[in-house]
């Protein structure tokens, strides 16, 4: 086993400057419930590109050093510093999840029984050649599985599975999905069909919208249509969903949401109310793909919430249901919780400015991978 691995990092400097680089680290001998992991495939997901990036003004990028060991630098504003103070001159590791091959095991039996297999790993500095897990951090994969085809195993699949879990925990029975035909939409497409969940996803071009009826989607609307607003509130009135998972955050699509929930109750109201339906309706806002401004127009009545959403809280407030939501993820990651990509890329490759100009708009259809041990 190598005793150094290359690492990838993020700085934010005191002097207002983003620093990305490859930084070699040292790799202990494991522990006797520890493996050490060749890393083969790890996502570029949104929650890393905050770490990643941070508040930088990614516009303002520049490139230097060497093909294999690059630098990225790029201004942070300076009233956006304030925001990252408790990370500023602190070079830190990114990368949320990934999968690749057991190189080293310590010496209990469940550490052994690991060593060769392929496994998903979660952590955090992910983007790195080897890194050393846990085994609770560990989830072993059927023989015969690639780490490119389960380096997603974890925030997609368990937001998916954990979205339903909330839905059904909170007692609503359908839901609403915005920036649907991403990864993580195309699995709770496949998924609520499997368990019979009525979904309405909510796109933003033709062409997604055509890609989610491919896989079995019902109900299917975008954003872009001059019909939206008349096309949601049927789909919600359909399907009876009065809750939502919205991925975008900003502007006014999580009103219109519950503009929609209410129009489609009043429509089956036998009396009118001058506070809007009773029944609850609720938008969980779960990332942040558009960063302006949440705008509420209050004309939904009175019963109804706005709230944030993260996988690790919910894992945390449910955690005996998580080893049955990681075995259904191990048995179904060909299938429910499949995963594709655009592009892989090494860890240098990686840091180059034209992949940073791809990866780096969140834009449905351009997910990378990268691969860090591709080129050793």
């Amino acid at each position: 086993m190598p005793r150094t691995s290359l690492q990838l990092r993020s700085k934010i400097t005191s002097n207002a400057q983003l620093e990305l680089c490859l930084v070699p680290v040292e790799v202990a001998d494991p522990g006797p419930d520890e493996v050490v992991v060749r890393i083969e495939a790890a996502p570029i997901n949104p929650s890393d590109l905050g770490l990643l990036f941070g508040p930088a003004d990614m516009r303002t990028a520049k490139a230097s050093g060497s093909a294999s060991h690059p630098l990225v630098t790029a201004d942070v504003p300076a009233d956006q510093m304030r925001g990252v103070a408790a990370r500023v001159d602190q070079s830190l590791p990114v990368g949320n999840e990934g999968a690749g091959v057991v190189v080293a095991a310590g010496k209990s039996p469940a550490a052994q029984a690991l060593l060769g297999r392929t496994v998903g790993v979660i952590g955090g500095a992910m983007y790195a050649q080897l890194r050393s897990a846990k085994l609770g951090q560990c989830l072993a994969f059927p023989d015969g599985t690639r780490p490119s085809e389960c380096a997603s195993w974890f925030v997609n699949p368990l937001t998916a599975l954990g979205m339903v879990e909330t839905m059904r925990k909170e007692g609503f029975t359908a839901l609403v999905h915005t920036a649907a035909a991403s990864n993580l939409g195309q699995m709770l497409v496949k998924l609520c069909l499997a368990d019979g969940v009525p979904l309405v996803n909510i796109v933003r071009k033709p062409e997604q919208a055509k890609l989610l009826h491919s896989l079995g989607a019902v109900h299917v609307v975008d954003s872009s249509a001059p019909t939206f607003m008349a096309d949601l509130i049927r789909a919600v009135s359909e399907t009876g969903a009065t809750l939502a998972f919205d991925a975008t955050g900003g502007g006014k699509l999580a009103s219109q949401i519950l503009t929609a929930m209410e129009a489609a109750l009043n429509a089956k109201a036998t009396e009118y109310s001058r506070y809007g339906s009773t029944a609850p309706k609720q938008v969980y806002i779960y990332g942040g793909l558009d960063r302006s401004p949440t705008e509420l127009t209050r004309n939904f009545g009175m019963a109804w919430g706005v709230g944030g959403w993260l996988l690790t809280p919910f894992l945390q407030k449910n955690g005996d249901k998580v080893p049955k939501l990681r075995d259904r993820v191990a048995a179904e990651i060909k299938t429910t919780f499949a995963s594709h990509y655009t592009k892989e890329v090494s860890l240098a490759e990686a840091l180059s400015l034209a992949a940073i100009a791809v990866y780096g708009k969140q834009s449905t259809g351009a997910k990378y991978l990268i691969n860090p041990s591709r080129g050793i």
